[in-house]
């Protein structure tokens, strides 16, 4: 919903172009990219479950704020830019710490915990899309209410996980800065997760940057579209992505993840290559489906490997660094991939994501322990 959201109160209702609606969108994401690290840090440092209930319990007044700037009919740039701004913030202290209570809650079934949550994820964020695309119809104070609704039943689920002391050791209690140190080093120290980082961190420049900034325009420029088919659009692809885990979800855990994830890489260039030429209706939506089915691959192996693979007692912090990688990459390609569009035209925006795709692939086979990674739950399943 708050994708979409941003997305279309720029383009479609304030009317920006894509020059412009790049560098807002950087400005909205960026703060909040920062503030993970200390989301993280937090997470380590407490019960997540606590953050996490304090966290949903603030967050209905964002979107409450923009409901009443809409109300007196003084819908800005500013407004826009200040709710999703305060929502970038949410996110980066919620997120974190919602991965590191996952592994608490899945046990020894991480994989299939983790496919199963973002199954649910995409599952909650197509009716979220499908509501947010009626905007125009049921009006913009109706999407509003209902964010924030959904974001104060977060706090209220939150509540009912078992609550748990933090992971730390006894004595005085480290300061952030060392906390958050600690968890880079950490990071850098684990070959993998900071290969799987590396590769994650590119793609997203192009790849989440082309969903979140050229799609929108592809809709609007060269379809004619509006908001409802937009969100039509994108729920078609958060679609694909549920399919993908419910798929992997069926026959978790794999042995080696890490050659998967990287053949994703480079299935996607025929993806984008279908988006490119302009297709007809029925094969647009056949590549959203299948760009979705990538990403739903591409993202739960990536956090799944991170996930295996960070110890318990720095899990919230690399999780934090995995996210901040994935979160970074969007307002980089935003800005670039908006002035792309206007430079070059809208579809020729997805030519770089094409070539990266290639390189990111060539790069995870011959120069990265990612192609060999053996799960290390597979592993100790074989042996019992």
């Amino acid at each position: 919903m708050q994708q979409l959201l941003v997305s279309w109160l720029l383009i479609g209702v304030l009317l920006l172009p894509a020059d412009q609606v790049g560098p807002l969108q950087a400005l909205i994401g960026v703060p909040g990219i920062f503030l993970m690290l200390w989301g993280g840090a937090s997470a380590d440092r407490a019960d997540p479950r606590s953050l996490l209930i304090r966290v949903y319990a603030f967050s209905p007044l964002l979107p409450l704020f923009l409901l009443a700037v809409d109300q007196v009919n003084a819908l800005s740039v500013i407004a826009v830019s200040a709710w999703g701004l305060g929502m970038s913030v949410v996110t980066s202290f919620s997120m974190p710490a919602q991965q590191a209570i996952l592994n608490r809650v899945s046990g020894a079934a991480l994989q299939q915990g983790v496919s199963a949550s973002t199954a649910m994820s995409f599952l909650v964020q197509m009716g979220g899309l499908m509501l947010a695309g009626q905007m125009d119809r049921v009006g913009l104070a109706t999407v509003l209410l209902v964010q924030a609704a959904c974001l104060a039943v977060g706090a209220v689920s939150v509540r009912r996980i078992s609550p748990a002391p933090p992971l730390q050791s006894p004595g005085p209690r480290p300061s952030a800065i060392r906390t958050i140190g600690a968890g880079f080093r950490a990071t850098l120290e684990n070959r993998v997760v900071f290969q799987i980082l590396v590769i994650n961190f590119a793609s997203s420049i192009f790849n989440a940057g082309a969903f979140m900034t050229v799609f929108p325009f592809i809709i609007k420029r060269i379809y004619d579209g509006d908001a409802a088919l937009l969100a039509v659009m994108m729920t078609v692809f958060f679609a694909g992505a549920t399919a993908a885990n419910l798929f992997m979800y069926k026959f978790m855990p794999f042995s080696q993840p890490g050659r998967l994830f990287l053949l994703m890489q480079l299935s996607r260039i025929i993806i984008l290559y279908l988006l490119w030429i302009e297709p007809g209706w029925w094969l647009l939506v056949i590549a959203t489906i299948a760009w979705g089915v990538n990403m739903g691959f591409t993202t739960t192996l990536a956090r799944t490997i991170v996930q295996e693979s960070a110890a318990a007692e720095y899990r919230g912090r690399i999780l934090s660094v995995f996210t901040l990688g994935m979160m970074g990459s969007a307002p980089i390609g935003a800005i670039l991939l908006g002035l792309i569009i206007e430079a070059f035209g809208t579809l020729n925006a997805l030519i770089p994501a094409m070539a990266l795709s290639l390189g990111l692939f060539v790069y995870g086979v011959l120069a990265t322990q990612v192609w060999g990674y053996r799960s290390p739950v597979q592993t100790a399943e074989t042996a019992g």
